[in-house]
């Protein structure tokens, strides 16, 4: 089948999804008291546990540089949203923790997407829906490893 007959490639479709659901997350999360928090916090707040982590973990958790993570933390940080403290398992080290506004905001996010989720899941019915969920973390794992060398 030509590419005309086939539709959008894999990636144009994964942007498509990844770019509606953040719009609607964020505008969603503005609505819901948190205007200043953008997709790139994401690669932080996405990933924080209540107990906090250090930044390397939450780089190895995101995928993303250890010190664009610092950024962000930098930024949330500014914001209200996270604050550093000593790693009570080593003395040198910081754990990035989520303020009481921070823990609103992940547990905001999380009903939010949850909402999206279950949404989809109505329109296309479970047993769909589970086969392309379970079907787009394969082909995400796949790619993954592929980009690794595995």
């Amino acid at each position: 089948m030509d590419a005309e007959r086939r539709g959008p490639d894999l990636g144009v479709l994964a942007g498509r999804l990844a770019r509606a659901l953040q719009e609607e997350l964020f505008r969603r999360l503005a609505e819901q008291g948190h205007p200043d928090v953008r997709p790139r916090h994401g690669t932080v707040l996405a990933f924080l546990e209540p107990e906090g982590l250090r930044a390397t973990e939450l780089s190895a958790r995101s995928g993303q540089h250890k010190q664009i993570v610092g950024t962000i933390v930098d930024e949330l940080v500014e914001l209200g949203y996270v604050r550093r403290e000593p790693d009570p398992g080593d003395r040198r080290a910081k754990r990035v923790v989520p303020t009481g506004r921070g823990l609103d905001e992940i547990a905001k996010a999380r009903a939010i997407l949850a909402s999206i989720e279950d949404r989809h899941r109505r329109a296309l019915g479970d047993e769909r829906f589970t086969v392309f969920r379970d079907a787009l973390a394969e082909i995400a794992r796949s790619q993954r490893d592929r980009d690794r060398g595995a």
